[in-house]
């Protein structure tokens, strides 16, 4: 797609005064000159072997400028997944608690508003209030963890609010379905029967249970936070993986696409498989049903 795309790389790496020959040439040094199936071919082939190539604009090697960034990527989406799960987990319990009753449809209609808002345009909010009116967090001044953890974290919550605004209600929705039916368990009688508190049948009983959608959901969320969060991480600056993968679209870096793409496609397997990988901690079932078959 990226080849598909007006222009040539070679004469924006050459320069405006460049001549044809030094264009031709600069081709021929980075195999521009080959049928785009051969190109890909040989760069799968080379990736097997471990090697992704290097930037076409500034030869440095893929793997080392993913790695450089990837932890930015890593830590805005463990941030904005603990905060989507700190905000479905009690607010799911609650609305199945409550189901059908005026809190439990002031929840839902308060995260469909949140859903209903793409990420971008919350993290617009976000910044016109917490950064320009009330100057409380900044909008794009990034600070690593070395610089203080204090100052990470205020860099980092706006953009982990922004993308953890719509996800929490998809987690919450989920755990909510899954919960009124794990409510309606004879064991959940029993335990009520018993005169256990609301909240200890709820947590230690009920919850464990009902997370098993829940569990698929977030890992499909975290695998997507990975993938998306290109938009944000422009948004607000961020030197991460997204905006590494958005800067060579623009400058048809074809090289360093597609190991981005290849690294996001490959986390995203991995993230899919450790899910199904952690059914077996959470209901000894799964492991007994394994084991017969």
């Amino acid at each position: 797609m990226i080849s598909l795309l007006p222009g040539d790389v070679a004469y924006a790496i050459a320069g405006e005064d460049a001549t044809l020959e030094e264009i031709n040439q600069i081709r021929e040094e980075l195999g521009l000159n080959d049928p785009l199936p051969i190109r890909y071919l040989e760069w799968i082939g080379n990736c097997l072997t471990g090697d992704f190539g290097a930037s076409i604009r500034t030869g440095e090697p893929v793997l080392e400028a993913i790695f450089a960034r990837l932890p930015v990527t890593l830590e805005l989406m463990v941030l904005s997944q603990i905060i989507a799960v700190l905000l479905a987990i009690p607010l799911g319990l609650y609305s199945a608690y409550r189901a059908n009753t005026a809190r439990d449809k002031a929840i839902t209609t308060i995260g469909f508003v949140f859903v209903s808002v793409p990420n971008f345009v919350f993290g617009l909010i976000l910044i016109y209030v917490f950064a320009l009116q009330l100057d409380l967090l900044p909008a794009t001044d990034y600070q690593r963890i070395s610089d203080g953890l204090w100052a990470n974290l205020r860099s980092m919550i706006l953009p982990a609010l922004a993308i953890a605004a719509a996800e929490w209600v998809v987690l919450m929705r989920v755990l909510r379905s899954d919960m009124i039916g794990v409510l309606r368990e004879d064991y959940i009688a029993m335990a009520r029967s018993k005169g256990l508190p609301p909240a200890s049948v709820l947590f230690r009983h009920a919850l464990r249970p009902a997370s098993f959608t829940l569990l698929t959901i977030l890992g499909l969320q975290v695998a997507n936070v990975m993938s998306g969060a290109l938009v944000i991480e422009t948004l607000f600056a961020l030197p991460g993986l997204g905006r590494l993968l958005v800067e060579n679209i623009f400058a048809r870096d074809f090289m360093m696409v597609q190991g981005c793409v290849l690294f996001i496609a490959v986390f995203y397997t991995v993230i899919n498989f450790t899910v199904d990988m952690l059914y077996a901690a959470i209901d000894p079932r799964v492991r007994v049903e394994r084991g017969h078959g």
